[in-house]
């Protein structure tokens, strides 16, 4: 554990070998939890938290021994969670071990607070599970997205997990989608897509995520599994982990994803919106990875919801 000794009010965290390597960022995010992201970068950028009595930026690397320097912090900037409801997550959660849980995520939820959310999966986790002294996700899923989302219960787990996020090629993660794209589908009934990726671009005020050669490497996998009436249900695999990815290279090739109000197509939303879509039809359907414990090679699935089951069926019936 980390040595912490107090002088008015300022604390002196020596780092330990559990966080070495951490960037500075995620570890203040974690040990002064409910204090804005804002704020911990206000307070790095001011020289108020330094490591080893020397300014640093927040994407510093710690490193074991290193010292830092924590001010102060206001209790009242701690966000206080309890007066609102709880998404009654466990029921959710499809398999668990020592090391980490897996959990069918809902559509409609965001895995973390910010961008208007107080609260997201991670946060509530952490509140129902208060003897559980760390729970990080190892990725994301967008808001409307539902199905399997990886969480670590140790910083071991973190850090073996995130390996295997970069390393898709050799014993990596492999996450798997279910979409309903805009068909008919044409072509082959597997294509690979490799399209660059830029994010953070302003369009109408919006901040989007665009194909670009001055993007970074983002490549994804489409296979057709069964084509409906004017659309097609697909398996995409990510072989990269940009933000948006599928929904973005769905559009890049002619197929936008179905309920997709940021990048798909209106025409099509509308006539999935009147037969009774009414949210992206987007599911992490099969979560694949290495035990970061066994080094046995794990397959999580989640079926679809009722909800897009059902729709599935009545597009195949028109």
């Amino acid at each position: 554990m980390s040595k912490i000794s107090e002088k008015l009010q300022v604390k002196w965290v020596e780092v330990d070998a559990q966080h070495s390597g951490q960037r500075l960022d995620n570890y203040l995010l974690a040990a002064l939890k409910g204090v804005p992201k804002s704020h911990i970068y206000r307070i790095v950028r001011t020289g108020e938290v330094r490591i080893n009595k020397g300014r640093v930026r927040p994407d510093y690397r710690l490193r074991e021994g290193d010292v830092v320097r924590v001010p102060p912090i206001r209790t009242a900037a701690r966000e206080d969670f309890s007066h609102l409801p709880s998404f009654e997550l466990e029921p959710r959660v499809v398999y668990e071990d020592e090391f980490l849980l897996v959990m069918d995520k809902p559509s409609g939820i965001p895995v973390h607070g910010g961008s208007g959310y107080s609260l997201g999966i991670i946060e509530d986790l952490r509140r129902s599970r208060p003897q559980q002294t760390y729970l990080e996700l190892v990725h994301r899923l967008d808001r409307e997205t539902s199905g399997c989302l990886l969480i670590a219960k140790s910083r071991g787990a973190l850090l073996s997990l995130h390996a295997s996020l970069r390393n898709h090629a050799e014993k990596g993660i492999r996450r798997t989608y279910i979409a309903l794209v805009r068909g008919p589908w044409k072509g082959a009934k597997q294509r690979r897509v490799d399209a660059n990726l830029v994010k953070n671009v302003v369009r109408s005020g919006e901040r989007m995520v665009e194909v670009s050669e001055e993007g970074r490497p983002s490549s994804s996998g489409f296979r057709l599994t069964k084509q409906l009436d004017h659309c097609a249900l697909v398996e995409i695999e990510l072989y990269t982990g940009r933000t948006h990815q599928a929904r973005v290279h769905a559009v890049h090739i002619g197929h936008p994803i179905a309920g997709d109000e940021k990048y798909g197509d209106r025409v099509f939303n509308k006539q999935c919106r009147q037969q009774g879509l009414n949210r992206l039809f987007l599911h992490a359907s099969r979560l694949q990875f290495v035990h970061p414990d066994s080094g046995k090679v794990k397959i999580i699935e989640t079926p679809l919801s009722e909800d897009l089951q059902n729709y599935t069926h009545r597009r195949r019936l028109s």
